[in-house]
This record gives structure tokens, C-alpha cells and sequence, in this order.
């Protein structure tokens, strides 16, 4: 019988604002473990979260970059659940009305061939703190300096068919999210890290198949890598006799082999409710408007104006209109030279080639 994969990516974009999400504490990356989470992030009692604005204006303009419904009355609810680094016992997250939903995101394969994929949602939450491993003599350590940062949790459509799709359609919102400047998309440093819904079915079949969820994977290596082990796994259990389990599971990248975790949760283990301290996020007609007047000129907008007004190739037009830096020097050069081709040829060839040698 032959198998084909389904997968999903559950993408978290932290947001790049200098306090957190419901706090005035700081969220720069770095500070020693324990300095950087106040009272509020640490759920102490009569403490109330103050939404940050500057979070609600990035998650609009992810909203209309994707083309996406971006709610103007949305909700944030509890997620309750016990971890060491969750101090709160619960998460504030959006459930049942998140601020964005129904969007498309275009991603370009390899042979140059493109397609749309679908964006159920987008919402916001808080992040947890971190457990450490190393060093604590068989011991966790806590770290809740990152507990409270802003992120924005981006869900795909399950329209994935194999690994190299994957990880087309997260570069592709890496370089989005990038672009809009909501995000550094600083991999290393966990500020875009994904979780990737894999299953398989028999080719042909419309009934999709047990899903395993792969948790917090920070590369786009180790996302492919992931999957691919992932889809030979869960098709090694089938054609043996046996079934696939509904599970949260984690990449180890040493033995390139997926673990299991744990029960994959559903949304009723986790027992949403709205957060009886924050009240509806009302976006006004004129928020709104401010936030779509400052939006810049979108990647692919970008690579077609380079290739039909400047003659530029579609490659080219490509390299250049994909890194928002990169765009704006070629842009300048141009304005300072008249001459796009050899401007062009002088930033991809030269100028990125020093770079990359320096």
C-alpha cells in the first residue's frame, strides 16, 4: 500500500516589543535566569495584566498581510495546565475568538512552482517560562525570565503533503513576519520555533489519518529532518500491524529520531474559560486604519514591481525582494546609480559576496 503524508505547522513568532505582553517587565534575551519576570508574569494574587498595545498592532498587520478576517472583538481566555515553568497554572491565550482567522500565505517550491496555503488562525498568548537540564546534577532548573513575552501562535491549514512543503511554507513566514517587523525570527534564541502535526493515510484516501504532534522544533533543518523521520515512522507502525497513537512527541537531533512525550492534550483538557481580568480587545476603526496606512510593501508586490518596472529577473527580483535590508539598499543604490541591472548585479554578487566572506 502507499502512504501519503498530511501535516500541519503550529508556528510561534515572539514579538518584538521591549516589555511584555501583559507587564511593563523587560524581554530582552540574555539577562541572568530569574532577573526579568515581575509579580504580574509570576501570577502573584491582586495582581491585574494591562494588554500592550504595541502587541495588538503587530498581530493586526500579520493579519492583513495574509489577507486574512482580523477580528476586531477578540477574546483572551485561560489555558490551564500544570508545568514547573508555568508559575500561573494556567496560560492567557486566545481560544474560541482569536484575533486573526482565515488567511493565505503563498509559498514557492523548489522547482519554482507556487502555492497558497491556508492560515486558520493566528492568536495571541503568553509565553511560558523555560526548564533547564544542563548542569543541575540530574536536577531541572526554571528559568521564567521569558514567562509573559508576547507571542503570536500562527496555525496552518493540514494542506502540507511532504517535508520540503513544510519548510517552504516556514521560510516563507519567517521571512513575513521579518518583513512586517513584528518579529526577529531569531531561531537560536527560540523567537520563531515551530510545532509540526504529522500523519499519514493511504494515497487517494479523504479520511485523514492519527496525527502525532512534534514539539518546539528551531530549525528549518531539524523541521524537515523531523517530518521526514516522523512519516517513515508512523508508516513502519501501520504496514506492521499496528496503529498510531495520538500523541505529543520531540526531535531529538543527535539520534535524528522522533520520542515520545506524552497523551496528546485536545482542547477540552486544557478547560478554556475567559480571563475574567481582561476585558474584550476592541480595535477601533481608527487603530486599525493607522495600522494599515503603515503597513509596508509586501515581499511578492515587492519582486514583481523589481521584474516589471525595473527588468530585473525573476531570480534575481527573488534574492533582492525577500530580505526587507537587502530591499531597501538595492532600492537606494538604484536611486543613486539609475541603472537597476547593474545595481542589482552589485548587491547579489559583489556586495552579499563580501558579506558572506566577512
Amino acid at each position: 500500500m502507499e502512504f501519503e503524508p498530511v501535516i500541519g505547522l503550529e508556528i510561534h513568532a515572539q514579538l518584538n516589543t521591549e516589555s511584555k505582553i501583559f507587564s511593563g517587565a523587560s524581554t530582552r534575551y540574555g539577562a541572568e535566569a530569574n532577573t526579568q519576570a515581575c509579580a504580574v508574569d509570576l501570577g502573584f494574587p491582586g495582581v491585574l495584566p494591562v494588554l500592550n498595545e504595541a502587541v495588538l498592532e503587530k498581530a493586526i498587520r500579520l493579519g492583513l498581510a495574509l489577507n486574512a478576517t482580523v477580528v476586531r472583538d477578540s477574546v483572551f481566555a485561560r489555558k490551564n495546565y500544570f508545568y514547573p515553568d508555568l508559575p500561573k497554572g494556567y496560560q492567557i491565550s486566545q481560544y474560541d475568538r482569536p484575533i486573526v482567522e482565515h488567511g493565505t500565505l503563498r509559498i514557492t517550491l523548489a522547482d519554482g512552482s507556487q502555492r497558497d496555503i491556508g492560515v486558520t488562525r493566528a492568536h495571541l498568548e503568553e509565553d511560558a517560562g523555560k526548564s533547564v537540564h544542563e548542569g543541575f546534577g540530574g536536577m531541572t532548573g526554571i528559568d521564567l525570565n521569558r514567562a509573559g513575552t508576547p507571542l503570536l501562535e500562527i496555525v496552518s491549514e493540514p494542506e502540507l503533503y511532504s517535508a520540503a512543503e513544510a519548510v517552504a511554507y516556514m521560510r516563507a513566514m519567517h521571512t513575513l513576519v521579518r518583513y512586517l517587523g513584528i518579529s526577529d525570527g531569531n531561531m537560536q534564541e527560540g523567537s520563531f520555533r515551530c510545532d509540526a502535526n504529522v500523519s499519514v493515510k493511504p494515497k487517494g484516501s479523504t479520511t485523514l489519518g492519527t496525527r502525532a504532534e512534534i514539539k518546539n522544533i528551531n530549525s528549518f533543518r531539524f523541521v524537515e529532518r523531523a517530518i521526514e523521520y516522523e512519516i517513515d515512522r508512523q508508516i513502519d507502525v501501520i504496514t506492521s500491524g499496528g496503529k498510531v497513537v495520538q500523541e505529543t512527541r520531540l526531535y531529538d537531533a543527535e539520534r535524528d529520531e522522533t520520542r515520545s512525550m506524552r497523551g496528546k492534550e485536545d482542547a477540552h483538557d486544557y478547560r478554556y474559560f475567559p480571563d475574567p481580568d481582561l476585558p474584550t480587545v476592541i480595535i477601533s476603526d481608527a487603530l486599525f486604519a493607522r495600522v494599515e496606512a503603515e503597513m509596508p510593501e509586501l515581499p511578492e508586490a515587492r519582486k514583481v514591481r523589481f521584474i516589471e518596472a525595473l527588468g530585473l529577473s525573476e531570480e534575481t527580483a527573488q534574492e533582492l525582494a525577500f530580505d526587507r535590508a537587502r530591499a531597501d539598499y538595492f532600492e537606494t543604490v538604484v536611486a543613486g546609480c539609475d541603472n537597476p541591472r547593474v545595481a542589482a548585479n552589485w548587491v547579489t554578487v559583489e556586495l552579499m559576496g563580501r558579506l558572506n566572506k566577512e
